[in-house]
């Protein structure tokens, strides 16, 4: 069975507060984009895990989808068989596109879907949220509000971004989870910056957005990766209705109208995906 885990963008990303687990409590919105890995998975005499594409640089146990196929079989235990597992990447890592997150979580919804193996949504999204912070978005896999570190969804019931032209660059670095929230200061008063909370800033016209919609990492992650902000500055020089760092880095974003001219030159290395939504 193939299936194509896609990656997300974050609109806005607010880091409230540290908890005493060494956790952040969080406030985003996701929003799921068709920029996909594949994932292949058939019966096997044994277990088995491959990995082409994108360059990992990690030993097969400490893949993510592997994590997600050894936590489904401790919850099964004989009514999961062993299987192969193909993975080809096209999702890049440090990228803050959750790519890994989707592989994981979509290896749960294949493998329950494969062996019938009787969990409901919830239930999945629970098992996700241990493998990641963002793993349980990835089993509705449809625009959502999250909170607590991510793993808290409340459906958006809509997509704000469709109908409009998105762009994602990235460039030819990577910026860790650990580095971004090195950095990080919490602030837990949003009014005392925004004029008015996230699931309403996203009801308004996307033009509104640069003075309503922030991510907190970027003040931090620009200063160690300016080449991030040039390439945000760049977007908006070419008419970006918005434009933003996803997740902790290292992609910018910028959101266009459809009939927009999105060929632009970046000046450096980067890998550059357009889609309209």
């Amino acid at each position: 069975m193939l299936t194509r885990p896609n990656c997300k963008i974050n609109l806005g990303l607010h880091v409230m507060r540290r908890r005493e687990d060494g956790y952040h409590d969080l406030e985003t919105v996701f929003l799921p984009v068709p920029l996909c890995d594949e994932l292949e998975i058939n019966p096997a005499e044994n277990f088995s895990f491959s990995q082409t594409g994108i360059a990992i640089g990690c030993n097969a146990e400490d893949n993510i989808v592997v994590k997600a196929f050894r936590l489904l079989k401790h919850e099964c235990a004989s009514r999961l068989p062993d299987v192969e597992i193909h993975l080809h990447k096209h999702i890049p890592f440090g990228a803050g596109l959750g790519g890994g997150s989707s592989d994981a979580a979509f290896t749960l919804r294949m493998l329950n879907e494969i062996y019938d193996l009787g969990f409901n949504a919830n239930q999945l999204c629970s098992l996700a949220a241990k493998l990641g912070a963002d793993c349980a978005f990835f089993i509705d896999n449809e625009p959502a509000y999250a909170t607590g570190i991510g793993d808290k969804l409340t459906p958006l019931g809509f997509n704000p971004l469709k109908g409009y032209k998105l762009l994602m660059v990235k460039p030819d670095e990577a910026v860790s989870t650990a580095e971004a929230y090195g950095g990080i200061l919490p602030r837990e008063r949003r009014s005392d910056l925004l004029p008015c909370d996230l699931t309403k800033a996203v009801k308004r016209p996307i033009t509104e957005w640069k003075s309503l919609i922030i991510n907190d990492f970027e003040e931090t992650v620009f200063r160690k990766h300016p080449r991030l902000e040039e390439i945000k500055e760049i977007l908006y020089a070419n008419n970006a209705l918005y434009a933003a760092m996803s997740g902790s880095g290292a992609t910018i974003y910028g959101i266009f109208d459809n009939n927009q001219d999105t060929n632009i030159n970046f000046n450096a290395n980067c890998n550059v995906y357009t889609f309209n939504l």
